[in-house]
């Protein structure tokens, strides 16, 4: 590492040469395309297996895969650090990231309905209070995503701990943030609240919160947030990243984890209902992506349906803007076992005759 004096020593070098030696003027080269301006940006979707295996596997149990992508765009050094994603209204992609940017696309998939790449691609800033662009990763660490069944947006930060909701105006626009509840807790500085979620059988207003540690509230915009059963991680290893809320009281929920010999892993549980006393609840399956799977830093979950009608996951890696991470979107498809046969009936006890 270079310490101050030597980058001062070096930075008089580099003027005294230039002045000894300036280069003869070069003319202006004229870009080969026009400026981009606004919020479309190119995305270049790069397929990847399931597994590096040969051939690759084709599921991970009862979890198909659906195909997956590496994310990237030559317009924009910003498409980076996603941290969370959710469908909208329209059924449009929306991503949240760590430098308080909105990166929203739409889905593209082939004639079997797997996923292999995303159109439409948008990066715009999110705003602040004051109609501004967030500034600073300690005001724009967005690290959660939920959108309500009348279309507004939720937004989780860390850092600067809050949820902002974003209105959804009748031109399908957005509007100027507010505050609403967060859970009465303090976080550390960067393990806030990770995981959100609307959570419409909890009533239209109604949302989960999580902690990466596995705190969980049920949180309301006209209510206080109420503490429930913790999801805890499988180790202290793992993180809680997300949430997404499915088939009425489930949720599916997204952990995650690292260390140096294994590298990044994921996990996702369907829980059956977070809101069941420890006791009463449990899993209606788990995918974890561990081993030769292809996998990331996984921070984010939606789910959908597939052309078949499966429950389809879609998770999406924090590449952490380093170049031995990537922005994956992975997608899977779940169908519930069926349930097992009625058991047989018990024979009739022989009636005695006296």
């Amino acid at each position: 590492m270079i310490g101050l004096r030597g980058f001062l020593v070096l930075g008089l070098a580099s003027v005294a040469l230039g002045q000894c030696a300036k280069a003869p003027p070069q003319p202006a080269v004229l870009p080969v395309a026009p400026v981009k301006a606004g919020p479309e940006i190119g995305v270049v979707a790069t397929p990847v297996p399931l597994s590096a295996a040969n051939p690759p596997p084709v599921s991970v149990g009862r979890f198909v895969y659906a195909g997956g992508i590496a994310i990237s765009s030559p317009d924009t050094q910003r498409l980076h650090g996603l941290s969370d994603l959710k469908f909208g209204p329209d059924g449009g992609l929306v991503a949240i990231g760590d430098e308080g940017d909105l990166f929203e696309a739409r889905l593209k998939l082939d004639e079997a309905g797997r996923l292999v790449g995303l159109t439409d691609g948008k990066l715009s800033p999110l705003k602040g209070l004051d109609g501004q662009p967030l500034q600073g990763k300690e005001k724009a660490d967005a690290e959660g995503l939920a959108i309500l069944p009348n279309g507004d947006r939720l937004v989780s930060f860390e850092r600067d701990h809050r949820i902002w909701l974003y209105p959804r105006q009748p031109d399908g626009t957005y509007g100027l943030p507010r505050a609403v509840n967060k859970p009465s807790t303090t976080f550390p500085d960067n393990e806030g609240m990770e995981a959100l979620t609307a959570y419409p059988i909890a009533g239209p207003d109604a949302y989960l919160v999580g902690g990466e540690e596995g705190e969980v509230w049920l949180c309301r915009l006209s209510a206080p947030c109420v503490g429930q059963t913790p999801q805890s991680p499988p180790d202290f290893t793992w993180g809680l990243t997300s949430f997404a809320a499915f088939e009425g009281q489930s949720v599916a929920a997204l952990f995650r984890a690292y260390d140096p010999i294994r590298g990044w892993r994921g996990q996702v549980r369907f829980v059956i209902d977070p809101r069941a006393p420890a006791a009463r609840q449990y899993l209606a399956a788990t995918l974890t992506l561990d081993g030769a799977v292809t996998r990331d830093n996984f921070e984010g979950i939606a789910l959908s349906r597939s052309p078949s009608g499966a429950t389809r996951i879609y998770i999406l890696s924090d590449d952490n803007d380093a170049p031995q991470e990537r922005t994956l979107l992975m997608a899977f498809d779940w169908t519930a076992p069926p349930p097992p046969p009625p058991a047989p009936p018990k024979p009739a006890k022989p009636v005695r005759r006296r």
